[in-house]
């Protein structure tokens, strides 16, 4: 029974870094070789970065990515690390089109390629706007072992290229992947995986990207699974890790080429000879599973630090108004950056509570972030007498006159703006346009209301679990949320109950149920109208918004885009 020692790269790529990507894959074969590695694999698109968008369309790009490959091999070769091979992501192109595509690459040079069979249609990435499909597959002999490859999304589909690999013949599939994080997706991965290697006879080792890119984020969840379905490890959610592991594979199996399964199916061999003999190594441990609200943190603020790094910002800014959205972006940022590298500003106005600045504060003293007070009612005042402002003008204006503030500080000391809102707010239009709505990046913009309180108190449970001080104030939790844009305001004068609220904004946004079925669910048709009016009429607020990361099925921005100018209204 042939052995063979397995190395999967869980790694953080940037789009379009063919360089800075190219280090990645060679540092972390060096370390694969180090462990005594006879493969190892590497994500989807690795060398390219996922997902590439209208790169894809350069030929430029193309070109450039298939040079990478190449000098990749060279390099690999150079650095002594040939004997090993390497399976990497990259974007080909070929007299057919542009490929999203994999190669193994062994002593110098690309041995075999492996194009992407299913490409998806959806808010992540249209890969049918920009790939062709793959309709070959090419099996890999590597030390007596038939290694097969899926790519990503062909993973998911029920018989196909999976199917098609274990009617050849195969001892070992890999998978490489670019599977971005969703709520609850990792429980989804592990049974889909199982069922895989259950078709196609063989063990299958799935690997992940991790890492932020603009809106997306990957957790990696690398893992790998027998022939049987049972697992034997899983790499930890949001770190870059590299899982080795031994597998004694059956080997000598029928095999078959040519068309099997609707694929045409071609081997190459690099080489026969079994591994000797050797002593395996201990299996590598199965991650912790994170809890709900720790897979969310732990995406959010892998977002946002890759956002601010891979973009090349050292330094973010956002306003400190005391209460749960601004307290809960800034532990986020303090957390992703360290709390030197955030600034927060208390900007009081006439109608700013004492609470709000105290609270403002306590957040800054309990994190140990940059904090400033730049009071705002001066300018406010000119605009309002200048302009003759009166009611939701004069109110709305305060907020654009703290916006004015952050981006004034961000141009002068070259801070990236934060915005504080929440999905629940952009659903429902319920933010200023040039106020709160500023900024370059909204780390919370896909988090209902109620999930920033349940990460609140999260962040601070595990705070005291380690004996350090909880970063966000109970009083910000525990207090009514206000703008403060009059005296004695509370968001439930605009809005209703925040429970209530985001139990119909799950239904409609994020389960695109109509009139009826909302109806059907129990909700009140009064509260129907009233938020559905408020979400439909908040489209041109929303293409306006900040990117940020995402990490529900229904992102605003990427997943969900309504026409602004829209005549239809459910009822």
């Amino acid at each position: 029974m042939p052995s063979l020692r397995l190395a999967l790269a869980q790694v953080n790529a940037c789009v379009g870094d063919l360089s800075g990507n190219a280090d990645l894959v060679v540092d972390w074969t060096r370390k694969a070789v180090e462990s005594g590695a006879h493969l190892v694999v590497f994500p989807e698109m690795a060398l390219t970065g996922y997902p590439v968008e209208d790169l894809a369309l350069r030929e430029s790009f193309a070109e450039a990515s298939r040079a990478a490959l190449t000098a990749l091999a060279t390099r690999l070769a150079d650095a002594g690390l040939g004997g090993i091979a390497v399976f990497v992501g990259y974007l080909d192109r070929d007299e057919r089109g542009v490929r999203n595509a994999a190669a193994v690459l062994h002593e110098g040079a690309v041995v075999a390629r492996q194009y992407k069979h299913h490409l998806p249609n959806y808010g992540v990435f249209d890969e049918r706007r920009y790939f062709v499909r793959g309709d070959a597959l090419e099996i890999v002999r590597l030390h007596g072992v038939d290694v097969g490859m899926v790519i990503c999304e062909d993973l998911w589909q029920d018989g196909g290229p999976i199917a098609a690999l274990g009617e050849a013949g195969v001892d070992l599939v890999v998978s490489p992947n670019a599977s971005p994080y969703e709520r609850k997706k990792d429980d989804a991965r592990l049974p889909l995986v199982a069922r895989r290697a259950a078709e196609a006879g063989a063990p299958l080792a799935y690997v992940n990207l991790v890492g932020g890119q603009d809106e997306l984020v990957f957790d990696g969840d690398t893992m790998v699974v027998t022939a049987a379905g049972v697992p034997v490890t899983r790499a930890p959610q949001f770190v870059e890790h590299l899982t080795v592991l031994d597998l004694d594979l059956p080997g000598g199996a029928a095999r078959a080429s040519g068309e099997v399964g609707g694929f045409t199916v071609t081997r190459k061999t690099i080489s026969d000879a079994p591994v000797p003999a050797y002593e395996h190594l201990p299996v590598p441990p199965t991650a912790e599973p994170l809890s709900d609200e720790a897979e969310v943190w732990h995406a959010l603020v892998t977002g946002l630090r890759d956002y601010v790094h891979k973009n090349g910002f050292r330094s973010v800014v956002l306003g400190l108004s005391g209460g749960i959205d601004s307290a809960v972006v800034a532990s986020l940022a303090v957390d992703a950056l360290g709390a030197g590298h955030v600034y927060g500003v208390s900007m009081p106005s006439v109608y700013s509570s004492d609470h709000s600045k105290s609270d403002a504060e306590d957040m800054a003293l309990r994190t140990g972030l940059h904090y400033e007070v730049q009071p705002i009612a001066a300018m406010v005042e000119v605009f309002v007498d200048q302009l003759g402002l009166t009611g939701l003008a004069e109110e709305n204006v305060q907020a654009r006159c703290r916006g004015v503030t952050l981006m004034g500080l961000s141009n002068q000391h070259g801070h990236l703006v934060l915005a504080t809102g929440n999905k629940t707010e952009l659903a429902v239009g319920y933010s200023t346009i040039y106020g709160d709505a500023v900024g370059g990046f909204a780390p919370i913009k896909d988090v209902l209301k109620t999930l920033v309180w349940d990460l609140a108190r999260w962040r601070n449970a595990e705070a005291e679990k380690l004996g350090e001080q909880p970063p966000i104030p109970e009083n910000s939790i525990s207090k009514p949320p206000s703008a403060e844009l009059r005296p004695g305001q509370v968001d439930t004068d605009s809005l209703p109950d925040y429970e209530l609220l985001d139990a119909v904004l799950d239904d409609y946004v994020e389960g695109d149920k109509g009139y009826q079925d909302l109806i059907a669910a129990g909700f009140h048709h009064d509260l129907i109208d009233r938020v559905l009016r408020m979400v439909d009429k908040a489209e041109y607020k929303r293409r306006q918004y900040p990117p940020g990361t995402k990490i529900s099925f229904k992102a605003f921005g990427r997943d969900r885009r309504l026409p602004i100018t829209n005549g239809w209204r459910e009822g």
